[in-house]
């Protein structure tokens, strides 16, 4: 049987590029980048091009770009210096939305116990942040406002460059997660205007445990792990060279092949959606059409997500019912919930998320598949009886 992998958004497939860079990390150019003999030099020379092809990608200096151990890391730097620069002023509030990653979710939490005050802005039944709402949620004590680039569950793509206008209009910083956007549209950080970035490597074909924050320039970055010089003082520890080399040949193949590949995945998606849609009592989660070229997230009424996953499994496809770093709990998504997804019918949403690599013959397997499986777990279901003989109201019509 041949695996089909739709589980895209939790992570990628190294590509070969990617691992062709990095090859000679392990084999030559070996050494620490902090030492001051030729190996250890040709080590940094590699970190240096790493950054400047970084950097090149994103639109920005390579000064500007801090290599972290992934997309939690840069998250949660970020919003410590956010934090930090705000209390220096005597600001302590932040702003962002119900259905943020829990790498920020819970890194306001933890600001919260330090006495920042935090606002979570709704979002619409589509997922969307409306910039009004962040408008009028400023304060003069407003420190910073993160609001993601694209949600990693339902591909929301939010209007940040009007938010981020909006932020510098009040002279507050601005933050937006980037994780599940770079690499798969569009990204110049001048363009948006933000002040921070988070990506990580491995949701663009690149290595797992290495991502990057940017910060512009002038912006004094926290120091969220204490040692060495690294980084210029802003993260301690010696660089992972591979993972770094290896994460910026990826991002540069992705933005090399940007255009095209949107191309082809959101033909995929479409035809996906298309297929699934019809489906009685179910639907898509997140808006038609501004949302990320390889997401797909549904909900189907009377069935258990987890359940589905299983029997999709051993049928040979690869899925989620959400948030990679939240497969493992019995709760539904926060993100369906914000929604306006009810706790039932949140518990039946299954997310297909596509890559490059991907064919249309998968996609009508996957087409296929679905139905069959949904239909058996319907037929199993004490709940979809009961809605079957009026005793339970559709909630999906």
């Amino acid at each position: 049987m041949n695996t089909i992998y739709a589980d895209n958004a939790a992570t990628t497939k190294i590509s070969k590029t990617a691992l062709a860079a990095m090859l000679p990390c392990f084999e030559e150019n070996y050494g620490n980048p902090s030492s001051l003999h030729t190996v250890g030099q040709n080590a940094a020379e590699a970190l240096f091009n790493a950054r400047r092809t970084v950097a090149e990608c994103l639109g920005c200096d390579p000064k500007e770009i801090i290599f972290t151990g992934g997309g939690s890391e840069a998250d949660n730097q970020a919003l410590l210096t956010g934090a930090e620069l705000g209390a220096r002023k005597g600001k302590k509030h932040i702003i962002s939305d119900a259905i943020e990653h829990h790498a920020v979710l819970h890194s306001l939490k933890r600001l919260e116990k330090l006495g920042y005050e935090v606002t979570l802005l709704p979002v619409n039944g589509e997922g969307f942040v409306d910039p009004e709402d962040v408008r009028k949620a400023i304060r003069p004590d407003t420190a910073l406002v993160t609001i993601m680039m694209a949600n990693n569950e339902i591909g929301t793509i939010e209007p940040i460059k009007e938010i981020a206008e909006i932020c510098h209009e009040k002279g507050v910083l601005f933050h937006t997660d980037a994780v599940q956007a770079v690499g798969h549209i569009p990204v110049n950080v001048k363009e948006i205007g933000c002040d921070m970035l988070s990506l990580a490597g491995h949701k663009f074909h690149g290595p797992k445990g290495v991502g990057a924050l940017y910060a512009r320039k002038g912006l004094l970055v926290s120091t969220l792990i204490e040692g060495g010089a690294q980084e210029r003082g802003k993260r301690a520890g010696t660089e992972n060279i591979p993972g770094i080399v290896g994460m910026a040949a990826a991002l540069k193949e992705a933005t090399d092949n940007l255009e095209a590949n949107m191309a082809k995945i959101t033909k995929l998606r479409d035809r996906l959606i298309e297929g699934l849609s019809v489906i009685p009592h179910s639907i898509l989660n997140g808006p038609r059409d501004k949302r990320l070229p390889g997401n797909v997230n549904m909900c189907f009424e009377g069935i258990e997500g987890e359940s589905l996953l299983l029997l999709l499994d051993q049928k040979g496809i690869c899925a989620s019912s959400g948030s990679a770093c939240t497969s493992g709990s019995l709760d539904p998504s926060h993100v369906l919930l914000a929604i306006g997804r009810i706790h039932d019918v949140a518990h039946g949403s299954l997310r297909l998320s596509l890559c490059e690599s991907n064919t249309e013959e998968e996609i009508e397997t996957i087409i296929k598949a679905v139905p069959e499986v949904v239909d058996y777990l319907r037929r199993i279901s004490p709940v979809w009886q009961d809605l079957q003989e009026g005793k339970r109201t559709y909630v999906i019509q």
